[in-house]
């Protein structure tokens, strides 16, 4: 049983470089462990399956912070409003909402995946589901891909897109490292990104604000000269570990690496009233205070902020809730504004890879041919999607950045295939 293109993995980097494969008229076969395509694809956009974003190219980029600039050369071949294009000429209406933001008008995951399987049996693409690959040997002639039960296919090219070690019940354990580094590929250290914060801080230990929603917030993570090294607003929740949310998960990567040199603790700033001035604010309170001297301090604060942050901030200052407003000083005021704007506390950790959205770090970019997806360091042998150290924001980013890495991929190794006569 001989091939010209093997892909291992059927994610969606792996997706798309099947299709590409069989496009580019190779004999394709598609190996997936599980029992299932696209999984990944499927729980995406909870449920609703982002396909990919419609920002400038800048934009996108900007919001793969692991490596993005990696894709400048990958995307002037195939690009996110080529992906857009894609899906719409396999009948998949797609339409745009907040941040950019691509999903199915049918607001179906399972329109996504359907699409692409269906492309794959029209390109005649031997597809095999359940099968685990347990090794790969790599050979100056043919590549042979050996599977559990002892099988073995040779292949002229393969393409590697098991993913990275995150989301592990869509099957990314981490397979794919060994077999990079059995072709001599250095693997980076691997951490989680996109995942939530935990806290020993003693109102997170004691729940005090367990649960807490708080919407549209600038959060940041400030480096030891407590400087900020990045700012988001969005939402976030506390949670009984610590914290969590977009805001917390697009910080995350940033602690995580902080930590990882060797920080026992990253510090970050809440403010929860972004878009107020603190002055004004403070101003604005005092006159309310003037004009309402018997209402309660509770009072007047109501709806600034949510009612339990409010309760905890006046707790942490000693101030009665009820007390009147008569009774509470200039000070008091500036203070308890300040906290509401200035909310520092640490965070310790994060939740471990197998609970973050995407895996950071993976084969060094430094030996792919950017706009082949080719390894630098063995022939015919190519990498796509979160295997790759790149690694981007939740939004469509990821996924965006498999896509295109999985259409070169699948592209260059058909040419390459094509183009190979043997030894």
């Amino acid at each position: 049983m001989s091939y010209d293109v093997i892909v291992i993995g059927g994610g969606p980097s792996g997706l798309m470089a099947a299709i590409a494969a069989a496009e580019n008229g190779s004999k394709t076969m598609l190996l997936e462990k599980g029992k299932k395509l696209g999984k990944k694809l499927a729980i995406s956009g909870g449920g609703r399956c982002n396909v990919t974003n419609r920002l400038p190219e800048d934009e996108v980029i900007k919001h793969i912070p692991g490596n993005g600039k990696f894709l400048y050369s990958p995307f002037s071949v195939f690009n996110n409003y080529d992906i857009i294009d894609f899906f719409e000429g396999m009948g998949v209406g797609l339409k745009e909402e907040d941040h950019g933001r691509m999903f199915p008008v049918s607001n179906s995951a399972k329109t996504v995946v359907n699409a692409l399987i269906n492309k794959l049996s029209e390109l005649l693409v031997d597809v095999r589901m359940n099968t685990t690959v347990e090794a790969i040997h790599y050979d100056e002639s043919l590549h042979t891909v050996i599977l559990a039960d002892r099988t073995k296919i040779d292949t002229k090219s393969i393409v590697i897109a098991v993913g990275g070690k995150a989301v592990p019940h869509t099957g990314s354990t981490g397979d794919g490292y060994a077999w990079a580094k059995k072709a001599g590929h250095s693997v980076t250290e691997l951490y989680p990104t996109e995942v939530a914060l935990t806290s020993n801080e003693k109102f997170i230990q004691n729940k005090s604000l367990q649960g807490l929603s708080l919407r549209d917030v600038t959060l940041s993570v400030l480096n030891k000269k407590n400087k900020p090294i990045i700012t988001h607003q969005m939402d976030m929740i506390f949670t009984h570990f610590g914290i969590s949310g977009p805001a917390v998960l697009r910080c995350s990567q940033f602690v995580v690496k902080e930590l990882m040199k060797g920080r026992e603790k990253v510090p970050m700033h809440l403010d929860i009233l972004p878009n107020e001035q603190e002055e004004e604010l403070v101003q604005s309170i005092l006159t309310s205070m003037k004009d309402n001297p018997k209402k309660s301090i509770k009072n007047i604060l109501k709806g600034l902020v949510p009612e339990r942050f409010l309760a905890f901030i006046l707790q942490e200052n000693s101030v009665n809730e009820e007390q009147k407003a008569a009774n509470i000083s200039t000070e008091m005021v500036r203070t308890i504004v300040h906290q509401m704007k200035h909310f520092t506390f640490n965070v310790h950790g994060s939740l471990p890879l197998d609970k973050a959205f995407v895996t950071g770090g993976g084969v060094s970019i430094k030996e792919i041919v950017p706009n082949t997806m080719q390894s630098k360091i063995m022939d015919r042998l190519y990498f796509c999607g979160e295997i790759l150290d790149i690694h981007g924001y939740t939004g469509g980013y990821n996924i965006t950045s498999a896509l295109v890495t999985g259409r070169l991929a699948g592209m260059n190794a058909a040419n390459e295939a094509a183009l190979y006569t043997g030894i």
